[in-house]
C-alpha cells in the first residue's frame, strides 16, 4: 500500500515538472514539494547527460535553487551555470559522477531559514530581539529546514533517483546565507553530509544594514563557540570555504580568519578543509560560477 502511494505521490509531482533551459543534462522540476516543517516549494533536480539507471551517482544538495541553472529566469539574470560547470568536470572525469538537487528559497522566509537556529539563544538579549523580529520576521526556522532536507526531501531523492547512499556520498552547499546553513548542516547532521562548501560564506550573520561595531563580539562570535563544539570529524569529512573582496564580500576576511583558526584547532588540513581568496570577486552568481568547479573537484573528485 505504501508504494502504491508513493508512486502516485511521484508520478503526480513530476508530471508537473516544467523545462528549465540547461546546456548540459536536463532538469526535472517539482513543484510545491510540501513538508510537515517548511512552506511548500520547487525542487530542481539536474541529472547529468547520459544519467542512467544501471548507475549509481553521488547527491549535491545546493541551497538558493532558483539560481542555479538558467540566469534568464533569476530576478538579477544571473545563474551559476551549475549545469554547465557539473557536466563538464563529469565528462572530464574529474570528479565523479552526481545530481545536483536544488532547494529554491523561501523568499521572505530566507533568512529565518538559513540562520543557524542554535546560537540564537547566545546572542545579547538586546541583539537578538533586533535579529529575530527584523531579519528572522519573528520565525527562526533553520532547524526545520534541515529537518525537512533531512527527513522529506533526501529519502525521496533516494527512492527515486539512482543515487549512492551514505555520508560519503552527499554533499550540500550555497553562497552566502546559504553558506551558513551549508556549514549548520554538516555540523547538525555529520552523520547525513560528508561535505560542505561555503561561498562567500555571510560569515557577519546579520544583514548589512544592521552590522555595527557589536557585530562580531554579539553575533559572528557566538557562531564561532557554536563551531569550536559542533564542527565535524575531519577525519570523515570536507569542508570548503572562499570569499573575495568586493561589495558584500568586502567585510568576510576578518571573520573568516578567525574561522579558519577554529579549523586549525580542530586539526582539519588540505586534506580536508580548503579555505581561498578571490580578489577581485564580488557576492554574485557571476563570481561564484566562475570559481564553482574548486569546490565541485574537491568534494566530488575521482
Amino acid at each position: 500500500m505504501k508504494k502504491i502511494v508513493f508512486i502516485i505521490l511521484l508520478f503526480t509531482m513530476l508530471s508537473k515538472a516544467q523545462e528549465v533551459k540547461v546546456s548540459s543534462g536536463k532538469v526535472q522540476r517539482i513543484k510545491n514539494f510540501k513538508s510537515e516543517y517548511v512552506d511548500a516549494r520547487t525542487i530542481d533536480v539536474w541529472l547529468p547527460d547520459g544519467y542512467s539507471s544501471k548507475e549509481k551517482y553521488l547527491v549535491l544538495y545546493m541551497n538558493d535553487g532558483q539560481s542555479l541553472y538558467d540566469a534568464e529566469s533569476t530576478w538579477n539574470k544571473q545563474a551559476w551555470e551549475v549545469d554547465a560547470i557539473s557536466g563538464e568536470l563529469i565528462v572530464s572525469k574529474r570528479t565523479k559522477k552526481f545530481i545536483v538537487v536544488g532547494i529554491w528559497n523561501n523568499g521572505e522566509y530566507r533568512h529565518s531559514e538559513y540562520f543557524p537556529q542554535k546560537i540564537i539563544q547566545s546572542i545579547p538579549e538586546t541583539t537578538r530581539k533586533i535579529i529575530v523580529e527584523e531579519q528572522l520576521k519573528n520565525k527562526p526556522q533553520a532547524d526545520n529546514y534541515l529537518k525537512f532536507i533531512v527527513k522529506e526531501l533526501k529519502p525521496f531523492i533516494d527512492k527515486t533517483y539512482n543515487i549512492k547512499e551514505g555520508r560519503k556520498n552527499t554533499f550540500i552547499a550555497g553562497s552566502s546565507m546559504g553558506g551558513l546553513i551549508s556549514l549548520y548542516a554538516i555540523c547538525e547532521y555529520p552523520e547525513v553530509f560528508g561535505g560542505a562548501a561555503c561561498l562567500s560564506t555571510h560569515t557577519p550573520m546579520i544583514l548589512k544594514e544592521m552590522m555595527s561595531e557589536k557585530t562580531d563580539t554579539d553575533v559572528a562570535s557566538k557562531y564561532r563557540d557554536y563551531l569550536k563544539t559542533n564542527l565535524p570529524n575531519p577525519k570523515n569529512h570536507k569542508i570548503y570555504f572562499d570569499y573575495g573582496n568586493q561589495t558584500l564580500d568586502s567585510f568576510y576576511q576578518s571573520y573568516q580568519e578567525k574561522i579558519d583558526t577554529i579549523m586549525i584547532e580542530k586539526e582539519y588540513s588540505s586534506k580536508n578543509w580548503i579555505t581561498k581568496f578571490f580578489p577581485g570577486d564580488d557576492h554574485s552568481e557571476k563570481s561564484w560560477s566562475r570559481r564553482l568547479h574548486i569546490p565541485l573537484e574537491f568534494l566530488l573528485k575521482k
